[in-house]
């Protein structure tokens, strides 16, 4: 069960980095607007939590990072 739960949390740690970076690539439409939208619709739910305490510096938003490092934790101390 531990390995499970390892598991899960390193995919989803890896679908909000592949979502971070997906809104560094300018695409007025396709495939990656398409993908885009379908990680946001998982990931946007843990980061927005981040992104109402912690203010974007600039145009730089860091709330996905540091809901990366929250899982992180959370997977160093449950296991």
């Amino acid at each position: 069960m531990p390995v499970l739960l390892s598991r899960l949390l390193t995919a989803y740690q890896l679908l909000i980095f592949v979502w971070a970076l997906l809104s560094w690539i300018p695409s007025p439409s396709g495939a990656l607007v398409e993908l885009r939208a379908t990680l946001g619709k998982v990931v946007e739910p843990f980061v927005g939590i981040f992104r109402r305490f912690i203010p974007m510096a600039g145009v730089v938003d860091f709330s996905p990072f540091v809901a990366i490092i929250v899982l992180q934790l959370v997977q160093r101390l449950l296991l």
